[in-house]
């Protein structure tokens, strides 16, 4: 009798589509709490922005962006338009905007990315708030304001910020879709997405399963309508997806940079290999092969960066490319629980248990309604949401950590949602009810489990989480019987406060885990959340903390050199090592030799240059011993450059910068302080020997 009635539509009835009209006290402290939570993400996205400079590798393009629509236009990495990035251009637009506006610097670089990131939790709080409440809502902008792996991320040039906002832009069309049926919300969805595949390419389309799913059983028309309303829309997207990469691709490749990190020039084909298929069969860039990094790779020397006593590399993978042999984070050796454990876990993993039951508490053992019923529908869309992506991130071969950049508002929105509803459960008789304390106690056991990995840390946070969430756990579980049988209301006063002192021990590991890197000055090129590595379940040096990479910048000396003795040539220099920091420091034309936008120069086309006075110095990355292949967290030799020639066109350029230049002597463009410091393209360590570096003259060949 007692299920029955749990079940039945007086007990537990269908969210409607617009919440009862809430008292005027509740809505004064409902803002009040929406805009505490609003000035927490600001903090968090804004304090000390742009503290450590500018990051490598976008910033020069940006500055190359801003000289003219050509390379604005086709996302070039260098003033001189010989290469584009390796990511569409539309998220790098709105910081070239920024940079417009207030000036290039570190701040109006990241100012973009930090706004989204606001922008974000309070996009994410109005769509749950529309179909569960404000206290949803609010739970949930609040899990998504302190995320560790969105925070960082949002600090950072890399754009995963902008495409987040931009999906929730399409989950927001795609519910006014699901409930009108009105196909011009279908469209906006659609066009998002494909706005969303020309930020990050396919990263954007980890959603469709779940926006495609939720119109097609909840939209209020025929089954025919919605079929061909799908169809329109899966055009309307592919037209927009591809309309860029579309238009670069047929403008003849002598009009236009050179598409980074591909063999065949191709912007469709970066699309579908490197930033596609590559990714998640874990093959290597350009015809390479990614291997975990405590397997010896070609060129490397496994594990090098080991810590004491650990006997392996940090976690990740080294990348055998046409640039040589690099270490990086993300997924070692893919796992069904990849999520649950490091490297990941200590970025998005702290409040994963939570999400998963609360998405299990919004399955309800009834006929489904997905038309009316707004339950099914936020399981629909944030579960599917959550699912496909976390089964991406855990069986790919090759991802970084800040992906999961894209997952955390679902995650974030089943936090607040499952909360919710599992309060609701709980107030109720049925085995539902357990899920509450459930819920506790899995998600304590993994921040424990994550926490157990950072000893310093871990021995004072760990009995911390345990006292408190075991008080909660404890409190919530001896109050069932009080409730379901006296409705005591003197314990009932006692389960909020419960659940708030549980809720708080949780959300305390992810928050000091976002907020260490921005108050230690540790933000890198590649974000990472949480305290430094060397006291970390890897041990060793954590190579992409800013203590760690140098980025000090290029030898002044050296650009005096190069520009006082450049003449009437047009490019600068050939570079390989040091591109980012000589575009940055002189805005003017640049060959990178290598890195992820190199470009495939041939010994035909250098010697051309070379003898039309348009060039005259090589800057070339030449190991002193030649059999030393490139070390991991080191630069790569000059025998690994040519993006798109697998490293042969480079032991070419360097075989005839021997035999038509003069090396220049070292003491005249280096200070006798200094040496020059690389951090071109994936050289994510410390960068070649200041000693390897030798500047050729090509004039005499002239």
């Amino acid at each position: 009798m007692a299920e029955t009635i749990t079940t039945s539509n007086q007990a537990e009835p269908e969210y409607p589509t617009e919440q009862p009209e809430p008292q005027k006290d509740t809505v004064v402290w409902q803002r009040i709490a929406l805009g505490a939570i609003l000035l927490i993400s600001v903090f968090m996205n804004f304090y000390k922005l742009g503290q450590i400079g500018f990051d490598t590798y976008y910033p020069p393009a940006v500055r190359s962006m801003m000289d003219n629509w050509h390379n604005f236009f086709f996302a070039a990495y260098d003033p001189g338009g010989f290469t584009s990035l390796d990511k569409p251009p539309v998220g790098f637009w709105l910081q070239v905007l920024s940079a417009k506006i207030f000036g290039l610097t570190p701040f109006s670089v990241l100012l973009p990315q930090a706004l989204c990131g606001v922008l974000a939790v309070l996009l994410l709080y109005s769509l749950v708030r529309r179909q569960f409440g404000a206290t949803a809502g609010l739970l949930a902008a609040l899990a998504l304001a302190l995320s560790p792996v969105s925070i960082v991320t949002n600090r950072n040039v890399t754009i995963d910020s902008t495409l987040a906002l931009v999906l929730l832009v399409g989950a927001w069309a795609v519910l006014r879709a699901a409930a009108t049926g009105r196909p011009r919300w279908l469209l906006l969805c659609a066009a998002m997405v494909g706005i969303g595949f020309n930020i990050k390419m396919l990263e954007a389309y980890l959603v469709l399963p779940a926006f495609g799913l939720l119109y097609l059983l909840a939209a209020p028309t025929s089954i025919w309508k919605r079929l061909w309303h799908l169809a329109v829309a899966l055009l309307l997207l592919l037209v927009i997806s591809f309309s860029w990469a579309l238009a670069v691709d047929l403008t003849p490749a002598t009009l236009r940079p050179h598409v980074g990190s591909t063999q065949e020039n191709s912007e469709i084909g970066l699309a579908l290999g490197y930033n596609g298929l590559q990714r998640l069969l874990g093959v290597g860039i350009k015809g390479g092969t990614a291997t975990p990094n405590n397997v010896q790779s070609p060129g490397s020397t496994s594990g090098s960066q080991a810590g004491p006593g650990k006997g392996k590399a940090p976690a990740g993978i080294s990348i055998t490319t046409g640039n040589g042999t690099w270490n990086a984070p993300g997924n070692a050796v893919p796992a069904p629980f990849h999520l649950f454990t490091e490297p990941l876990a200590g970025q998005s993993g702290w409040l994963l248990p939570l999400a998963i039951v609360g998405m299990i508490a919004l399955v309800k053992f009834r006929r489904p309604r997905p038309r009316s019923d707004r339950t099914l529908q936020a399981l629909i869309l944030w579960g599917m949401w959550l699912l496909t992506m976390g089964v991406f991130f855990s069986v790919a071969g090759f991802i970084h950590e800040y992906y999961l950049t894209v997952m955390y508002p679902a995650l974030a929105a089943l936090c607040g949602i499952g909360l919710v509803t599992m309060w609701q459960d709980y107030r109720r008789s049925g085995w539902r009810a357990w899920l509450l304390p459930l819920a506790l106690i899995a998600t304590a056991a993994e921040q424990v489990f994550i926490l157990t990995g950072y000893p310093n840390w871990g021995r004072w946070m760990i009995p911390l989480l345990i006292v408190l969430c075991a008080l909660a756990v404890l409190v919530l579980i001896g109050a069932r019987l009080p409730l379901r049988f006296t409705r005591n209301e003197r314990v009932a006063r006692l389960l909020m406060p419960a659940l708030a002192l549980g809720l708080v021990a949780l959300v305390l590991g992810p928050t000091l885990w976002a907020a260490i890197p921005i108050f230690q000055g540790t933000e890198s090129d590649l974000p990472l959340a949480g305290p430094s590595q060397n006291d970390g379940p890897m041990g060793g040096l954590n190579p992409m903390k800013k203590g760690v990479v140098d980025k000090g910048g290029v030898d002044p000396a050296l650009i005096r050199y190069l520009s006082t003795h450049q003449g009437n040539a047009q490019i600068l220099a050939a570079v390989a090592g040091m591109a980012d920091d000589i575009i940055l420091a002189t805005n003017k034309p640049v060959i990178p030799l290598d890195g992820f936008s190199s470009y495939p120069l041939t010994t035909s086309e250098l010697a051309s240059l070379v003898s039309s006075g348009k060039l005259r110095f090589l800057l070339l990355n030449e190991p002193q011993d030649p059999n030393q292949g490139p070390q991991q967290g080191q630069g790569q030799t000059i025998g690994k450059i040519g993006g798109g020639s697998a490293g042969t066109h480079g032991e070419d350029v360097l075989t005839w910068a021997k035999q038509h230049c003069k090396v220049v002597p070292s003491s005249q463009w280096q200070s006798s302080s200094s040496g020059p410091s690389a951090s071109s393209g994936p050289q994510l360590g410390s960068g070649p020997n200041p000693n390897d570096m030798k500047l050729y003259d090509c004039a005499a060949a002239h």
